[in-house]
């Protein structure tokens, strides 16, 4: 039987009006090209439509917290390899890792942690995860303990790549 695949990735040409004057991409850049990955990413492997539930059920995902460290410059006309990971969910939360790497995965350039809560768009309130979506998203967590932080998992990434 063939592993479900957990991390997802894809490729991002790194384009001029996202850049600074130093032909890097711009700190807030970042976390639009990693959002976008992600509902790239949703959409292409797991066949799931944030704008869809949204517009049917009125319920969607709002960003609670984000944590970054920018590594090394993503450059103007770079193409960047971006992969996202479900790391931990309950039922009101969901966290999600995100990593931008050069072409060749040899080089980390951006590290995100991100957490969205459940939200009620007709309440304007957060909301419990449906039993639905919990089945849905819970083969794709890879269960990150609570106990591991943000600086722990990235030297953890960092390492995978020096073994390599």
């Amino acid at each position: 039987m063939e592993e479900l695949q957990k991390t997802w990735e894809s490729k991002y040409l790194i384009r001029f009006p996202d850049c600074d004057p130093f032909n890097h991409l711009n700190n807030s850049r970042y976390l639009d090209y990693f959002i976008n990955a992600r509902e790239d990413h949703l959409v292409k492997y797991h066949h799931f439509n944030i704008y869809e539930l949204a517009r049917d059920k009125s319920i969607s995902w709002v960003v609670s917290k984000n944590q970054i460290a920018y590594l090394r410059p993503a450059l103007l006309m770079e193409t960047v390899i971006i992969q996202t990971t479900l790391i931990r969910m309950d039922d009101q939360e969901i966290m999600v890792e995100m990593s931008m790497w050069n072409l060749d995965k040899t080089i980390l350039k951006a590290f995100l942690w991100s957490t969205f809560v459940h939200f009620n768009l007709k309440t304007q309130r957060r909301e419990k995860h449906s039993n639905d979506l919990m089945t849905a998203f819970e083969p794709y967590s890879i269960s990150l303990p609570d106990s591991v932080h943000f600086e722990e998992r990235l030297e953890q990434v960092r390492e995978s790549v020096r073994i390599k």
